[in-house]
């Protein structure tokens, strides 16, 4: 068998020749099959790829990226700071509440300490007039009146000699109430003073997410400018922001 057509050609006249004529049945017979399109197409393009080409990302994918991360972490602290300065704000509206309960408690214990000073002062002047008048009897009487915490100064300042002062004067006269009166006023000063330092730290953390909202202005404002060196500028300011903010963040109390 001849392979090519014009050698087939020439093979087919010899065997005529040599064998007489052929039919064309014979002949169509004879020639080589054609070659398929598609082995041939894929003979073509020996070099061409059946894997697909991994798709490219777009330039601004990382800045996109970045911008994500920043107004994410942003939200996260704007809630933190909002919750935190609600906490110090109740905090604050407690304190107060106990400053003002211990007042009321002091005022109660220094009328108690008023009444009972009230109550020695007139004891006292019928004691004095009745010495003045040299009543003994009715002096003697009175004395035996005195109040226990009145009786004690008493003793004292004729310890000490009667000074003009009288025992009112005494370091030894404390009237019931003056001790309770004197530590509720400390307590409410304690707890007003605490009322202060809890509203400065909420008025701190809410001054914090003003800084918070410029982070998120500046990040939200970089993906709408056409310039990639606006974009760049701006994104930058927001993370300076937003790195400022973080470390003043972490130097305020907690309140849970």
């Amino acid at each position: 068998m001849c392979a090519d057509a014009p050698e087939a050609d020439e093979c087919h006249d010899a065997f005529e020749i040599e064998h007489g004529p052929v039919s064309e049945i014979e002949r169509a017979q004879s020639m080589p099959p054609p070659a398929e399109e598609s082995d041939l197409g894929a003979s073509e393009a020996p070099g061409t790829s059946t894997e697909e080409t991994p798709e490219r990302r777009p330039p601004g994918h990382v800045q996109e990226t970045v911008v994500l991360i920043v107004l994410s972490i942003t939200a996260v602290l704007t809630a933190w700071c909002g919750f935190e300065s609600s906490q110090w704000s109740g905090e604050m509206s407690i304190a107060f509440s106990q400053a003002s309960s211990a007042r009321i408690e002091a005022a109660r214990q220094a009328g108690a300490a008023n009444a009972a000073r009230q109550a020695d002062l007139t004891i006292w002047g019928v004691y004095l007039q009745a010495r003045a008048e040299d009543q003994t009897a009715l002096a003697s009487y009175v004395e035996q009146r005195f109040t226990d915490h009145f009786r004690v100064a008493y003793r004292a300042w004729i310890a000490e000699g009667e000074p003009t002062d009288g025992p009112f004067k005494m370091e030894e006269y404390v009237p019931p109430g003056t001790t309770e009166a004197a530590a509720a006023d400390q307590r409410a000063d304690n707890r007003f003073a605490d009322a202060l330092r809890f509203n400065q730290h909420g008025d701190n953390y809410t001054i914090l997410t003003v800084l918070f909202a410029l982070v998120l202005f500046f990040a939200a404002a970089s993906t709408r400018l056409g310039s990639p060196r606006g974009q760049q500028i701006l994104l930058g300011m927001a993370i300076i922001f937003l790195i400022t903010g973080t470390v003043i963040l972490a130097t305020f109390p907690i309140d849970i």
